[in-house]
């Protein structure tokens, strides 16, 4: 199993509004079966750690193509979202975890 964060880096001021935008998409990727349910949070300067920052993430069994034959495509809706949230961040980056899970687990002394 795997956790998969995407960060949005946002303009100045723009995580909240961006974190809502992010937020809506997410629902509307779960409402067609593409992902699992999804955790938001941001930083728009109120608290420690790095500003202007939106991050998202949500499990996989797998990690597979998204170019494979099967793949659902997204509801125009989250699309439309995503156009409205490329106008407030200036990079966007996506990363990839194994999670532990308790099959994997080695024994430790």
């Amino acid at each position: 199993m795997f956790l998969v964060r995407r960060v949005w880096e946002t303009k100045a001021g723009e995580a909240r509004l961006a974190a809502s935008l992010v937020a809506a998409m997410g629902e509307e990727y779960e409402s067609v079966g593409k992902r699992t349910p999804s955790r938001v949070y941001f930083n728009n300067g109120t608290v420690p750690g790095d500003r202007n920052r939106v991050y998202m993430e949500w499990t996989e069994d797998v990690i597979d193509s998204t170019y494979r034959k099967d793949i659902v495509e997204s509801p125009q809706h989250a699309r439309d979202l995503y156009a409205k949230l490329r106008e407030l961040t200036v990079d966007n980056w996506i990363e990839f975890y194994e999670l532990m899970t308790p099959e994997k687990m080695l024994e430790a002394e």
